[in-house]
């Protein structure tokens, strides 16, 4: 099976530009690029399943260059119903060296910035060389263009598809790439960037686009309770990201191994089957678990999430440190650096609505304190209890946790 075949198996590619990009793929030797604008300061895992891409052709003797976008960031890239916001200087700047570390240590590749080669432009030159080759028809029917004309579209906006386009011939000229891959949400900007290679240049350039990731109810794939599951460990620890994937929707799970991991056909088509005989064993959860967070934060990032996760769920947490409980707990209620009774604590925590029913919850065995059952309803929590001196854990029956914080 060649690279174009495996990328179809995985269901990674939806529009390509020429059938002739089968065989160029298959055959290697491309170089190709992949952008994104630096909006923020980590990417987060829908940015990851794209950037795969870099991993899998360089795999198959191809030469990945990333385009982190110092000056379309400036810009914006139209979204389907507002206008982006826009971000100063600073910012894109800081975003853009974040990124090119991650980017970096994940893939390493070459990173490149569009800033370099647009800042000297001038809008007279802007308009003539460039501008003159793009049919305002040709791009008002563009699909991202077209879906806001109802509501209304700047200037700006309007003009970052010739931007991206501009990428593209530049980096044809400069680095030699023949070829763009991107999201699907980008293959309007993609074919302009062709079309500006072939009239300014008479040569051939190709492009070709991934399904968008997404949950089982067409939305984007990536985010838990309304938050982004970010790369930077610092974001979203190894903890949240086990959970995240341990969670993920059983209807799912399949596509994202082929997605998200490097496992062969055969192991994957393995785990299917062990998914479909026995779902409540989450084997294929775990291994997707395992791959991306080992690719992403390292073996020991994950045998710490594992660790914390399995603490969890056992009650054992006494055996966690510190940094693992603050690891695994961090969204939870907590209650800052002073002593307190117990059924205060629970009150306060709001894992009890009075003392009448803390004390009933304690009484019943229903309360755990570092993974320890309290009986006692006149139980004070004390720095001296805390591991480390840091952390009290409380438990109110199986899945209710909270922190008391010194």
């Amino acid at each position: 099976m060649g690279i174009y075949e495996e990328l179809e198996w995985r269901g990674l590619i939806k529009d390509v530009s020429d059938p002739s990009l089968r065989e160029k793929l298959n055959k290697g030797g491309l170089t190709f690029y992949i952008g994104t604008d630096p909006t923020g300061d980590s990417l987060h895992i829908g940015h990851f399943s794209s950037f795969l891409i870099c991993k899998r052709l360089k795999d198959a003797g191809h030469h990945p260059i990333v385009l982190v976008g110092g000056a379309t960031g400036l810009i914006g890239d139209p979204k389907p119903e507002s206008e982006r916001p826009m971000i100063t200087k600073e910012a894109v700047e800081h975003n853009f060296n974040c990124l090119k570390s991650q980017l970096t240590q994940l893939f390493g590749c070459e990173v490149v910035n569009n800033y370099e080669w647009s800042k000297d432009i001038n809008f007279i030159d802007f308009l003539r060389d460039f501008g003159k080759f793009f049919n305002v028809n040709y791009m008002l029917n563009k699909d991202i263009v077209s879906r806001r004309l109802d509501e209304g579209i700047t200037y700006t906006e309007f003009s970052y598809m010739i931007m991206q386009a501009l990428d593209f011939w530049w980096l044809y000229n400069h680095k030699n790439v023949t070829l763009q891959v991107a999201g699907q949400d980008q293959w309007g900007n993609m074919t302009a960037g062709i079309e500006l290679i072939r009239k300014k240049e008479q040569k051939e350039a190709y492009a070709f686009t991934m399904p968008l990731l997404t949950k089982s109810d067409g939305t984007k794939f990536g985010k838990t309770n309304g938050k982004s599951i970010w790369l930077d460990r610092n974001q979203t620890s190894p903890y949240e990201m086990y959970q995240f994937f341990i969670n993920t929707e059983d209807s799912k799970v399949i596509d994202y191994l082929k997605f998200l991991t490097f496992l062969t056909k055969e192991q994957i088509e393995e785990l299917e089957k062990k998914h479909q005989a026995a779902p409540h064993l989450r084997e294929a959860h775990k291994a997707l678990a395992y791959e991306v967070i080992t690719f992403i934060h390292g073996k020991e990032a994950y045998d710490e999430a594992l660790k914390i996760s399995e603490a969890l769920f056992s009650g054992n947490i006494k055996n966690l440190t510190a940094k693992e409980i603050e690891m695994g707990f961090n969204d939870l209620p907590t209650i800052q650096g002073k002593d307190i009774s117990l059924v205060d604590a629970l009150i306060e925590l709001k894992l009890a609505t009075s003392k009448r029913e803390a004390r009933e919850f304690i009484r019943n065995g229903a309360v755990l304190v570092n993974g320890d059952k309290v009986t006692d309803e006149g139980f004070s929590l004390t720095k001296k209890l805390a591991i480390e001196e840091k952390f009290i854990v409380i438990r109110r029956g199986k899945k209710l946790y909270a922190l008391l914080q010194y």
